[in-house]
């Protein structure tokens, strides 16, 4: 590493600042400030879901999976589009038709008030903790990078740094400034993977891929392994991923948010359904620079690499592999992969916790600058938890990809059950609902917590899919009459029930 690729992360870190306070406009509401007042192209919101969803883990950890395993991580990233295409015609169009503004006001309509601040603050927890994940993986290589420099910064002060520039842009710009932000990391990123590529490339003097054919590296599809305790076993991916990218994309407000803010339902649906595809390339993108990367360490293993686990591969690569000036290109893209998913958390955490919490509970009245400037409190708030949350990370022994899966998993399960619980069990009420969606969260988390070598990760969300809709639809049998569905926007009870004042 060299001085000039410091400048080059550090004029990273200003530019992001800077763009993101430039292309933010004025916000004048909390519609303004939330979802754009829905004036974003769909092509944006689209690059910026998959920015939001890609993160840090993707580019530090996919390569690693492949250079220890094989290509089959592929078969979660074609599930993740068939969620999609169930997000964009069974869940969009509700949102759309009601003017919501969160995930969970739909649940607050078809529920109660209850069930949406439930929802709500599973989410706000869940979020938190697999964003730090995240965060944390993002620190991972710039440490690396700043010992090489004799710099002995600790995990700490590095995500304190991406953290207070990443609230800075999004406490003003709002969701406009994150998604165009996310629009010119995501293309850093993927910038710097094809970059590492062509490096490898030109670094050995063999066909890689025919190399990772030998070894098997090269398998797609992976009919042979135990379905329940292998995540890429071919049915538990690619069920798993459509039910993962269901709940991630239709229940969970990081993503929701995005997508409440394109100009209508088509935009909406073309948004995600594309980000599908767009997600599917970066993946493979990245499994074959872990590929790559076989080769150009012959196959060594990650002890005899010196290295603590398979997340430090691709990092040390770049450190040590990598030209003067391009490395610190490289590094800033896995910065702007982390940064990016920071500031569409703590724009949808700040969205949910104005929406589903304070204006459900409280009885004060704001005008639009108070309740503007108090969002704008939440979204700093938001910050500082997660700077902390991720400092609470000092290492993991499975890839951080899976880490952060697994957590975000442990309620995605839940969240989508009641989502269906609402649509097809016409006798269900809050109690059932509330009850069920706490029975597959206890599961799930006690699944997480001491039998995590049972199950795949992929599993989690298909369990607590089903314990969900399987307790909610037993207790709805109690109730003799069938309870009425969603109340309509123009019903005299529909303001109250989480429609809101956004």
């Amino acid at each position: 590493m060299q001085t000039i690729d410091i400048v080059v992360i550090v004029v990273y870190l200003l530019c992001s600042a800077w763009l993101g306070l430039r292309l933010s406009g004025k916000q004048h509401n909390l519609k303004d400030y939330f979802i754009g007042n829905r004036q974003l192209p769909w092509w944006a919101v689209c690059l910026s879901v998959v920015a939001t969803e890609t993160s840090a883990l993707t580019v530090i950890s996919i390569p690693g999976v492949a250079y220890l395993g094989d290509v089959t991580f592929l078969q979660v990233a074609v599930g993740y589009l068939i969620g999609r295409v169930v997000v964009a015609f069974v869940l969009l169009p509700r949102y759309y038709r009601g003017e919501m503004t969160t995930a969970y006001a739909y649940l607050g309509l078809r529920f109660g008030r209850g069930m949406q601040s439930t929802a709500s603050v599973t989410f706000l927890f869940t979020r938190l903790l697999a964003d730090g994940v995240r965060l944390f993986a993002a620190a991972i290589p710039m440490k690396i990078v700043l010992d090489s420099f004799g710099l002995e910064a600790s995990y700490f002060v590095i995500v304190a740094i991406m953290g207070v520039i990443t609230v800075l842009y999004t406490l003003i710009g709002g969701i406009r400034a994150v998604v165009w932000v996310d629009v010119l990391q995501m293309g850093l990123y993927a910038i710097g993977g094809v970059v590492a590529l062509a490096v490898v490339m030109n670094s050995i003097d063999v066909n890689f891929l025919a190399v990772a054919a030998a070894e098997g590296k090269t398998r797609f599809l992976d009919l042979t392994s135990n379905p329940i305790s292998e995540p890429y076993a071919a049915l538990t991916a690619l069920l798993g991923g459509a039910l993962l990218s269901t709940a991630s994309h239709g229940a969970d407000q990081i993503i929701v948010q995005r997508l409440l803010a394109c100009r209508n339902v088509r935009d909406a649906q073309k948004a995600v359904i594309a980000s599908g595809v767009v997600v599917f390339l970066q993946f493979a993108l990245f499994l074959t620079v872990g590929l790559a990367l076989y080769s150009y360490f012959d196959g060594a293993s990650i002890d005899r690499l010196g290295l603590a686990n398979s997340d430090e591969l691709f990092p040390m690569f770049v450190v040590e592999g990598i030209p003067a000036g391009l490395a610190g290109l490289i590094l800033a893209g896995i910065m702007a992969a982390a940064m990016s998913t920071l500031s569409s958390s703590l724009s949808a955490l700040s969205s949910s916790t104005m929406a589903d919490l304070y204006e459900k509970f409280s009885r004060r009245h704001l005008d639009d600058a108070q309740a503007l400037r108090l969002s704008r409190l939440f979204t700093l708030g938001w910050g500082l938890m997660f700077i902390i949350a991720a400092a609470m990370f000092t290492g993991t022994d499975n890839p951080v990809v899976e880490l952060g899966l697994s957590v975000a998993s442990i309620t995605y399960g839940g969240l989508l059950g009641a989502f269906f619980l609402g649509l097809w069990v016409r006798r269900a009420r809050q109690l059932d609902a509330t009850v069920a969606f706490g029975v597959a969260v206890a599961t799930m988390a006690s699944l997480f917590l001491f039998a995590p070598e049972l199950i795949g990760f992929t599993w989690y969300t298909a369990i607590g899919t089903t314990i969900t809709l399987g307790v909610g639809f037993l207790l709805s049998l109690r109730h003799r009459h069938i309870a009425p569905r969603v109340q309509s926007e123009d019903s005299p009870s529909s303001s109250s029930g989480g429609k809101g004042r956004l």
